[in-house]
């Protein structure tokens, strides 16, 4: 009787809903150096590097660039990056979303979010340079 019992409570178990992970639910941090200047248009460059928890990793360019009311010379030396949805480390790659008020001179701090449709991205780092205005444009990962 036990094993009727059993066999019974097995395929119950085998039709109630299952909790699946999402494939984009992986973590992925950049480390990187970015520098760059603006004089009613902004650009900067820098490289960085992705790591994800699945183990990938991925060496990239960085490019931000922009108009708008903007003033100054900036260099990060210690970036960090966080994204959120990502399921591949070449997810990453892309045009983000930008858009930027900034004031800071001598050495400085600076954080901001960025996406690109699903991918989000929670930029901060550290650095020094000065700095005034706003700006629109596009942080982009190669």
């Amino acid at each position: 009787m036990n094993v009727w019992w059993a066999a019974g409570l097995l395929a119950a178990a085998t039709l109630l809903p299952v909790s699946t992970v999402r494939a984009g639910d992986i973590s992925c941090k950049m480390t990187f150096q970015l520098s760059g200047w603006s004089v009613f248009y902004k650009t900067a460059k820098g490289t960085g590097t992705v790591r994800c928890s699945n183990g990938q990793s991925l060496q990239m360019k960085l490019r931000a660039k922009g108009g708008g009311l903007t003033f100054g010379k900036t260099k990060i030396s210690d970036g960090v990056g966080k994204f959120t949805g990502v399921s591949n480390v070449r997810d990453v790659l892309g045009h983000y979303a930008e858009a930027v008020a900034h004031a800071g001179a001598e050495k400085s701090a600076a954080a901001q979010v960025l996406t690109k449709g699903s991918v989000s991205l929670a930029l901060s780092g550290t650095g020094e340079g000065w700095n005034l205005g706003v700006a629109f444009g596009a942080f982009i990962i190669e």
